[in-house]
């Protein structure tokens, strides 16, 4: 629909990183994507050269979500501190602090970092980690309405 009134389409968030495989499998766990069919792990001792350059998820419409692209060398953001600003991050959201509670511990599970626990504002509840190659992300309570405002 977006074509038709002369608009690019957003197809995915790309992120870089230097173990693509890794990245994607913390994404697919953490937000429950599959891998674009042809992207999934080989068996056990097999070769990965997808998972060495190029890899997609998607939801379970099988609409395409994130990618991860393998580069050679990826400074971690240093946000808040730091000389090395987060670049861009990824707003997750939850219907309750109850759901916020429940994704901290499977994001610490993953291998997710903490970054800011914001989780006892009032307003918006919220905490920051970064991912397995330091990609700051925000999981947040917002109701399906404020969702759409972004952060």
């Amino acid at each position: 629909m977006a074509a038709e009134h002369g608009f690019p389409e957003l197809r995915q968030v790309v992120l870089d990183c230097t173990d693509a495989r890794a990245l994607a499998e913390f994404y697919r766990e953490l937000l429950g994507l599959r891998y674009r069919p042809g992207d999934e792990p080989p068996a056990p001792g097999q070769p990965d050269p997808l998972g060495q350059d190029w890899l997609v998820l998607r939801d379970a419409a099988g609409t395409t979500r994130v990618a991860f692209q393998q580069v050679a060398e990826f400074p971690q953001a240093t946000w808040p501190d730091g000389p090395i600003p987060q670049q861009l991050h990824l707003d997750l959201t939850v219907p309750t602090a109850g759901d916020l509670d429940v994704q901290h511990e499977r994001a610490l599970a993953l291998g997710a970092r903490l970054l800011d626990d914001r989780s006892g504002d009032p307003e918006e509840p919220l905490r920051v980690y970064a991912d397995l190659a330091g990609h700051p992300f925000c999981i947040f309570v917002a109701h399906p309405a404020a969702a759409s405002a972004g952060g």
